[in-house]
C-alpha cells in the first residue's frame, strides 16, 4: 500500500493536519494523482542537487502532461482546468530554482510519515496533549467571535459618523440660510421659531458627537483588551508550536487563522482612525462650547496609532525558521560558509503595503561581545516583502542565500579555519523592518540557555526523541522502546514525570564503559536507519531498542529459528539480529551475529542478507537459521517485498555467444564452532570480484578482511 493510500485512511483529525501543508506551492491534486510516481523518487537527494532537482522537476512535468491527456479524453473538465494551472505554475516559479520544489515535496512526505507514525501510536506525550488542549480551540473560536464583533462595530460607527456628517450638513445650510437674511426678517415669528429648531439640531449634533465618541471609545477598548490578552496568547501559542515542530513535533498550522484577525484589527483600526480625521473635519466646520471633539479626538487617535504600533509589531513573525537546505530535518542549526533559508511574514494584509516593506537581515551585535566570537551575514540580506512569492497571498519575504561566516578575530585565535557549528546565532538573527513612519526591531538572543541548558523531564526528552524518529525516518518509537532508552539514561527503571535529566548527561558524559555519549550514539542509529534499512523501519519490522537480557526473555519460548532485529549498544551505528536455537538435550541456546554498519550495508542490502544469511555447523552443511520474524511471522513474509531479487534471478550466463562467466553472488556466512566459549566468526561475503573486494576494502579494515577470508577458507560458498 502506497503512503498515499495510508494517509486516505486515516482518521480526520490526522487529515486536517495533512491538509494544512499542502497548498498551491504544492497542490494535492498532483499529490493524489502522481501518488507512486512521487514517493519512488528521492526528492530528499534533488533538494541537495541542482542538476537532479532540474530532471526531476522535468520528468515531474512530464507526468502532469500525461495526466492532462487522460482526463482530456475524459472531458473532465475542473480538472483539466486545475492541470493546465499547475503545470503553468510549476514551470513558471521552479524553472530557475528547481531545488526550491524538492524541498516542498521533501517536507510533504517527510509530515506524512510523521503522521501516520503518530496516528500508530495510541499514547499521547505530555507535549503533544497540551498542543491539542480543548482550552487552547475555545480561546481560538473566542478570539475569532470578538474580532468579527469589532470589525461589525466599527462598521456600524462609520453609519453614525455618516448621519452626523448629514446633520451638520443640513444644520450648517439652514444657519447660513438665517444669517444671510435682512435685519428685519430676522426678528420675524418664523425666524425666531427657526432659531429655536436650529437650537435643537445643535443640541442634538452635540448629542450626537459624543455618542460617536463614546463608540469610537469602546471600540478601541475592546481591540486594546483582545491584543493585550487572548490574541498575544494565540500568538505566543503558535509561536510555542513552530518551536516544537522544529524538534520533530506535530506540524500544527493556525497562522492564516492568526493573518485573518490580525488583518481585521488593522482595517478596524484603520476605519477608526478615518472616523477620527472626519470628526477633524466636522470640527473644522462647526464648533460651540462645550464640544466634545477637541477634548476627546486627540486623546482617542493617540491610542489609536499606539494600538497600530503594537499590532504591525506583533504580526511581524518568521514562518519558516533559518534551515539549512542540506538539513532540512534540522531546523535553526547553522553552520559557517554553509547557505540556509528563511521565511518571514507579516500577519496583515492589506494591498497597500506590498513592496512598501524592506526588510534587512543581519547578526546582533551584542552576541559577538557576550560569546567573543563575530559573525557577519553574505548574501543577499536586503529585500521587500511582498504577496508574489506566498501561494495564500500574504505579504512576505524569504531569503534564499543568506550565509553566516565568521569573523577572524586577535591574534591566537584560529579565526575562520573551516566550519564551526554556529550555536549562538540560532537566536540571534536581527530582522530591522521599515513601514512606513514605523521602525521595528526583533532581536531574538538567549546565549545562558545554550550556555546552560536547564534539566528536562525524562517523559518530555523521550517525546521529542520519539518526534526526531517521526519526521526524520518516517516512524516513530513505541512505549517499550522508549522504556529502554529511558533505562539507557538512567541506569535504572524510574518514573518518566518525576526524574530530571541533565544536558550533559543526554549528551556530554560517555555512556557507562563506552567511549561515547547517548546521543552520538542515537544519532549513528538515525543516521543507519535514514540511508541503509529505512523501508523495513518504517514497516514496523525493527525492534530495533531492546537490550540483550529482554531479547532474551523474548526470544526463550519462541519456536527455534524465530529471531529479532535489535541496534547494538556497543557499536555506533550498528544491526544485529539474534535467533534462538535448541539443543539436543533441550536445552535453549541464543546466536547473535556480529553488528552490520553501514559500511557492510553498502555491500549487500539488509533484506537481503536476511535472506541469504547461512550458518556452517560442525557437519559442514550450511543453513539458513532465520525462520520467523518475532514474534511468529514467516520471514519471506516480512522481508519479501524488499528483496532486491530472488536467487535465481542475481546473474545468468553472458547470451549472444560471447565468453560466458560462473555467475556468482554474494552470501553471508558464520561459522559456529562447537566450542561455545569461543567467540563467534564474523560473518562474510564469498565470492568476491577485484572490484567487489575494493569496495569492501574502502570500508573494513586489513585485519578484518584478513581474519573473515581465513575463516572463509573452510567454509567457502559458490552459487
Amino acid at each position: 500500500m502506497s503512503q498515499w493510500s495510508q494517509v486516505q485512511q486515516l482518521e480526520i483529525k490526522f487529515l486536517e493536519q495533512v491538509d494544512q501543508f499542502y497548498d498551491d506551492n504544492f497542490p494535492m491534486e498532483i499529490r493524489h494523482l502522481l501518488a507512486q510516481w512521487i514517493e519512488s523518487q528521492d526528492w530528499e537527494a534533488a533538494a541537495n542537487n541542482e542538476a537532479m532537482a532540474m530532471i526531476l522537476l522535468q520528468n515531474l512535468i512530464i507526468q502532469v502532461d500525461e495526466q492532462l491527456d487522460r482526463v482530456s479524453q475524459e472531458k473532465n473538465l475542473l480538472l483539466i482546468h486545475n492541470l493546465k494551472r499547475v503545470r503553468k505554475l510549476l514551470q513558471g516559479k521552479y524553472h530557475g530554482n528547481p531545488m526550491h520544489i524538492a524541498v516542498i515535496i521533501s517536507n510533504c512526505l517527510r509530515e506524512e510519515r510523521r503522521i501516520l507514525a503518530a496516528a500508530s501510536m495510541p499514547v499521547q506525550g505530555p507535549l503533544e496533549k497540551s498542543l491539542q488542549n480543548s482550552v487552547v480551540s475555545e480561546r481560538q473560536r473566542n478570539v475569532e467571535h470578538k474580532v468579527s464583533a469589532i470589525k461589525n462595530s466599527a462598521q456600524m460607527t462609520d453609519q453614525d459618523v455618516k448621519y452626523l456628517e448629514d446633520l451638520q450638513e443640513e444644520f450648517d445650510f439652514r444657519y447660513k440660510t438665517i444669517q444671510s437674511l435682512e435685519q428685519n426678517d430676522k426678528n420675524s415669528a418664523l425666524i425666531k421659531q427657526e432659531m429655536l429648531a436650529l437650537q435643537a439640531m445643535l443640541n442634538t449634533l452635540d448629542y450626537k458627537r459624543k455618542e460617536v465618541l463614546s463608540k469610537i471609545g469602546r471600540v478601541i477598548h475592546e481591540i486594546d483588551m483582545l491584543m493585550s490578552n487572548m490574541l498575544t496568547e494565540e500568538l505566543l501559542d503558535w509561536k510555542r508550536r513552530q518551536q516544537i515542530a522544529c524538534i520533530g513535533g506535530p506540524l500544527h498550522g493556525g497562522l492564516d487563522q492568526l493573518q485573518n484577525c490580525f488583518t481585521l484589527l488593522a482595517e478596524s483600526l484603520f476605519q477608526v482612525r478615518r472616523q477620527l480625521e472626519k470628526l477633524d473635519e466636522l470640527l473644522i466646520r462647526l464648533t460651540y462650547d462645550g464640544d466634545p471633539i477637541p477634548v476627546q479626538r486627540p486623546q482617542l487617535l493617540e491610542k489609536v496609532n499606539f494600538l497600530l504600533y503594537n499590532l504591525f509589531r506583533n504580526s511581524f513573525v518568521v514562518e519558516r525558521q533559518p534551515c539549512m537546505p542540506t538539513h532540512p530535518q534540522r531546523p535553526m542549526v547553522l553552520k559557517t560558509l554553509i547557505q540556509f533559508t528563511v521565511k518571514l511574514r507579516l500577519l496583515i494584509k492589506l494591498p497597500e503595503l506590498n513592496y512598501q516593506i524592506r526588510v534587512k537581515a543581519t547578526i546582533d551585535k551584542n552576541v559577538s561581545t557576550v560569546s567573543n566570537r563575530r559573525f557577519v551575514l553574505c548574501g543577499t540580506h536586503v529585500k521587500a516583502m511582498n504577496m508574489d512569492e506566498s501561494a495564500n497571498g500574504s505579504l512576505s519575504v524569504e531569503f534564499r542565500h543568506l550565509q553566516p561566516k565568521e569573523m577572524k578575530t586577535s591574534a591566537g585565535s584560529k579565526g575562520n579555519e573551516g566550519p564551526h557549528m554556529v550555536t549562538e546565532e540560532l537566536h540571534s538573527i536581527s530582522f530591522e523592518t521599515q513601514v512606513c513612519l514605523y521602525g521595528l526591531t526583533i532581536n531574538l538572543e538567549n546565549l545562558s540557555f545554550f550556555n546552560n541548558p536547564p534539566a528536562a523531564t525524562l517523559s518530555q526528552l523521550l517525546e521529542v526523541l520519539s518526534w526526531q524518529f517521526s519526521s526524520y525516518v518516517g516512524r516513530g518509537l513505541n512505549s517499550e522502546q522508549l522504556n529502554m532508552l529511558a533505562e539507557k539514561l538512567t541506569g535504572q527503571q524510574v518514573s518518566y514525570n518525576d526524574y530530571q535529566l541533565s544536558w550533559a548527561k543526554f549528551c556530554k558524559e560517555h555512556l557507562p564503559g563506552k567511549s561515547f555519549t547517548f546521543w552520538v550514539w542515537l544519532e549513528a542509529i538515525l543516521d543507519l536507519i535514514k540511508k541503509h534499512i529505512l523501508p523495513l523501519w518504517i514497516d514496523g519490522y525493527i525492534m530495533g531498542f531492546v537490550s540483550k537480557e529482554k531479547e532474551r526473555i523474548l526470544l526463550k519460548d519462541k519456536t527455534p529459528g524465530t529471531f529479532l532485529l535489535r541496534f547494538s549498544e556497543s557499536n555506533l551505528g550498528g544491526i544485529t539480529f539474534t535467533w534462538v536455537d535448541q539443543l539436543e538435550n533441550g536445552d535453549v541456546t541464543f546466536h547473535s551475529v556480529e553488528p552490520y554498519n553501514k559500511g557492510r550495508l553498502s555491500a549487500l542490502p539488509f533484506a537481503d542478507i536476511l535472506r541469504d544469511y547461512k550458518v556452517i555447523m560442525a557437519d559442514n552443511v550450511p543453513e539458513n537459521p532465520l525462520k520467523y520474524l518475532y514474534p511468529d511471522i514467516p520471514k519471506d513474509k516480512a522481508f519479501g517485498k524488499h528483496y532486491s531479487c530472488q536467487p535465481n534471478e542475481v546473474s545468468k550466463p553472458s547470451d549472444g555467444g560471447g565468453k560466458g562467466y560462473v555467475p556468482s553472488v554474494f552470501i553471508p556466512v558464520s561459522k559456529i564452532l562447537n566450542d561455545s566459549t569461543e567467540p563467534h566468526s564474523p560473518s562474510d561475503l564469498l565470492p568476491m570480484s577485484p572490484s567487489v573486494y575494493a569496495v569492501l576494502r574502502e570500508h573494513l579494515s586489513p585485519t578484518a578482511i584478513e581474519t573473515a577470508a581465513g575463516i572463509n577458507e573452510t567454509s567457502e560458498m559458490k552459487t
